[in-house]
């Protein structure tokens, strides 16, 4: 059960490395955008961010995290998150595709996901993706000290329902820091003026899931790929943000 106890504060210094590890995290996905083209596999892209890491010297945050066997997560058009790179999935024109990725420095994580087009894609899945990622930016917006936890969720529920759209509610957002997911929980919804009261050296990720059709969704055979369970679209965005004595700082800046 979470408690405002358990929520683990962090000094300067630890905030420095996630910068650090935020700085990688926003370079590969970049990267990774760029080379998004149809034809290609959800496999090939997750080579990509592997050697990127490699090259970085960092560690994968994903990669054996309870049992996933990719460093990436590559998730296509109805696939909420948490989808395996395979090199037998092929992207093609019109498609979308959510990247969520993230890596450790100095036993430090930061984590953030994108969702971009693969060459041409439809008005309503470029709507889709564009409200998805304001509704992001809306979130980060009421990270500020003596806010709420309440206020980060209505903020992004608020934004995504008056475009017609549904958030996911069996995955949230998450505080993030010494291990990858901590407290407090991050809800895509809520009311004003409730939870947790918002305080420097609190760093979470908060990450809008939006669905085109109803929020429910189902988790695929293979133990991982949530899928919504219409069969609609959905677009993901992350970021890593930070509550400093000076605000709020986005750690994953550059993703999004």
């Amino acid at each position: 059960m979470f408690s405002a106890k358990t929520v683990e504060l962090k000094s300067d210094r630890e905030i420095s490395v996630m910068r650090q590890a935020g700085v990688i995290v926003a370079d590969t996905l970049k990267l990774l955008s760029a080379a998004v083209r149809p034809g290609m596999t959800t496999g090939e892209l997750d080579r990509l961010a592997h050697a990127e890491l490699l090259r970085r010297k960092a560690k994968p945050a994903f990669l054996g995290y309870h049992g996933f066997p990719k460093s990436l997560c590559v998730s296509v058009n109805s696939e909420v998150v948490h989808g395996i790179p395979s090199d037998k999935r092929k992207l093609s024109e019109g498609d979308i595709v959510s990247l969520d990725f993230g890596c450790v420095v100095g036993g430090l994580y930061a984590d953030a996901a994108v969702t971009v087009p693969v060459g041409k894609v439809s008005k309503a899945a470029e709507k889709l993706i564009s409200v998805t990622r304001e509704s992001l930016m809306m979130g980060i917006d009421q990270v500020k000290a003596d806010g709420r936890l309440g206020d980060v969720g209505s903020a992004v529920q608020r934004h995504c329902e008056a475009n017609g759209y549904s958030v996911v509610r069996d995955f949230v957002g998450h505080g993030i820091g010494r291990a990858l997911h901590e407290d407090p929980p991050v809800p895509n919804f809520g009311k004003p003026g409730t939870g947790m009261r918002l305080q420097p050296g609190l760093v979470i990720a908060i990450e809008p899931m939006v669905n085109a059709g109803g929020p429910e969704v189902e988790t695929l055979d293979d133990g991982w790929t949530a899928v919504t369970k219409d069969g609609s679209l959905s677009a993901h965005f992350e970021h890593t943000v930070a509550l400093t004595e000076k605000g709020a700082e986005i750690l994953t800046e550059g993703t999004a």
